[in-house]
């Protein structure tokens, strides 16, 4: 049974059901900001514990083939180096996974945070859409919204 699931999810499998699989959570944050759904489901741990298994997995499967997790840290040393490490399929998922889980955070807790100020979910769809597609972008989007709602600039909290 094991072996059957160590198969069936090869790397561009993984790759398909990260981008499906985050979507739900996504449309929730959408559409259903203040819901009971997009508080058990998306702005809990849930999401996060699932990305985490997919990422133990993943750093599974480049354990059992050998990868040279010492080397991720030549990232750092130049450009050319990080290009080299996206060459890889494995290290590209790890970065993915990561990338999607962020972003999901991030928006959660826009979510959260615009409850606060009880900003309109419609004006709250535009921050989230492109905090989907670019993160930081969506970030700053948001952080200009909620200066007109909260009729202050913080720049911590």
């Amino acid at each position: 049974m094991i072996e059957q699931i160590f198969t069936y999810f090869t790397i561009d499998t993984l790759y398909m059901w990260i981008n499906l699989g985050v979507l739900p959570f996504w449309l929730i944050l959408i559409f259903f900001p203040k819901s009971y759904l997009s508080r058990f489901f998306v702005t809990s741990i849930f999401p996060f514990i699932l990305l985490s298994g997919i990422y133990i997995f993943i750093l599974y499967k480049s354990f059992l083939i050998g990868y040279d997790f010492d080397g991720n840290f030549n990232l750092y040393l130049g450009l050319s180096e990080l290009s080299r490490l996206f060459e890889d399929s494995l290290y590209l998922m790890i970065f993915w996974t990561h990338f999607i889980a962020i972003n999901l955070f991030v928006g959660g807790w826009i979510v959260k945070d615009s409850q606060k100020f009880s900003i309109n979910k419609i004006l709250l769809a535009i921050p989230l859409i492109i905090t989907y597609l670019i993160g930081p972008l969506g970030i700053f989007i948001y952080w200009i919204i909620r200066i007109f709602y909260a009729k202050r600039i913080n720049l911590y909290e």
